[in-house]
Formats: structure tokens, sequence, C-alpha cells
């Protein structure tokens, strides 16, 4: 199936599905690091505009990498971009506009991501995800961490295997995909919103007290589905 997506048959293939703007030149630096440590390896990027393809392609030949290495994924609608992202080997995030719904899209379809945290809300994203299915560890602190450990992790099968078996594992263990679950916390967070407000309590921080989560499977049963919040 990598062939009809335009991939090699054999190699690691790292993939970013975010959009271009947030590629900046460190950050694509640090790729084409680890492209050259990784022979055979390729990056899946998000088809842009014509004129994005072509400047990304020329910065890779400038940094001594074949810009053929580079593989451009044409738009595709939610479900046949959650079909093809299995695909991938390894997610490597940008910074400090980290990835957002496509960590999600990665880690739902059973991609590890690989991220850095910033100090603000778009650079801290996906270690939040991370955090929330288990791999935390995958938030790494400097560019020198992020490039090692997208090499390590290239180089050792077992490695990666055991982050794509724990992946499976959080797609029902984990709250991140529970969006039935999410829902009640919400309904619970409107329910103690109008309480206060009926007992004339003036606006103040609110803490959501936890739905059980017996009780969304309970939901689930009976037909309610669970899918990625970004879907």
């Amino acid at each position: 199936m990598r062939r009809t997506e335009g991939l090699p048959e054999s190699g690691f293939v790292f993939s970013c599905f975010n959009s271009s703007y947030k590629i900046t030149p460190p950050v694509f630096d640090d790729w084409m690091i680890i492209l050259r440590a990784v022979p055979g390896s390729v990056l899946w990027l998000i088809q842009g505009s014509s004129e994005a393809c072509e400047n990304l392609r020329r910065e890779a030949m400038r940094r001594g990498v074949d810009p053929l290495r580079l593989v451009f994924a044409p738009w595709r609608t939610v479900e046949g971009h959650l079909g093809r992202c299995a695909l991938a080997d390894l997610f490597l995030d940008t910074f400090p506009y980290n990835a957002h719904t496509t960590a999600s899209d990665a880690l739902w379809s059973g991609v590890p991501v690989l991220t850095r945290p910033g100090t603000t809300f778009v650079s801290r994203v996906a270690t939040s995800l991370l955090h929330a299915v288990g791999l935390e560890q995958l938030s790494v602190g400097s560019a020198q961490e992020y490039r090692g450990a997208a090499i390590r992790i290239a180089h050792s099968p077992e490695e990666l295997r055991c982050l794509k078996d724990r992946l499976v594992l959080a797609r029902t263990a984990s709250t991140l995909f529970d969006s039935v679950w999410y829902a009640r916390q919400l309904e619970a967070a409107f329910e103690e919103i109008v309480a206060r407000q009926r007992r004339g309590e003036p606006p103040s921080p609110l803490a959501v007290r936890e739905v059980p989560r017996s009780r969304c499977a309970q939901s689930r049963e009976h037909g309610e589905s669970s899918t990625p919040h970004a879907v």
C-alpha cells in the first residue's frame, strides 16, 4: 500500500502532516540531519502549494539531501487521511508551533509522535497528548535530543515496535480517544455552570467533577461512538 501513496516499499518513513508555515529553518535543518543519518528513509509531508513543495525540495538539496526523499501527500477526506497515516513509522513534530489535530491523528493511527515542548500553548499541545497516552518520553527538551531520538528509533525496530504496541493499548485505555467520556465531562461542566447561576453565585474558577469511565462505556454499548477528538 505504501507504493500507492508514493512511498518506498522499504525504508523508514518519517512523517509530518503539519501545515508548511509551521516548518521553520531550524526544524528543517534537524529533519535533514535525521534523513542523512538514516539511509533509505523518506520524509512524508502534506502537499501544500506547488511553490511550497518546490521550496522545500530546493532547501533539501541545499542541505545535501536528495529532494526526492521528500514525499508529498495530497489532501484527502478525514477517513482517507486516517487510513494512510499508519503507513508512517514516526511522526516528527514542528517547533515552536506543535502539531495539534495532526498529532492526534498520528497517535490514533498507531504512529508515535516525537516533539519538543516550549512555554506557550501552541508549543505544548503534542506533549500533553503524549502524556495522555503514556509516551511522555517522546517529548524531549532540546534539538539535539530530538535529532538523537529520531535517529535512534529509526535504527531500533524493537523500540519502535514497543512504542506502537503501547499506542494500540492506548486506543481503548486512554481518555484521549474516548469522545463519549469527553462529552460527559463537558456536560458536567455545563450543569455546574447552570447550577451556580441559579444559586445566584458570581463567576469563579470551575473544577469539573470527573465522570467515571464506566458510565461512558455503558453509553457506548447503547450505540454512541468513540472516535478521536480530531475527527
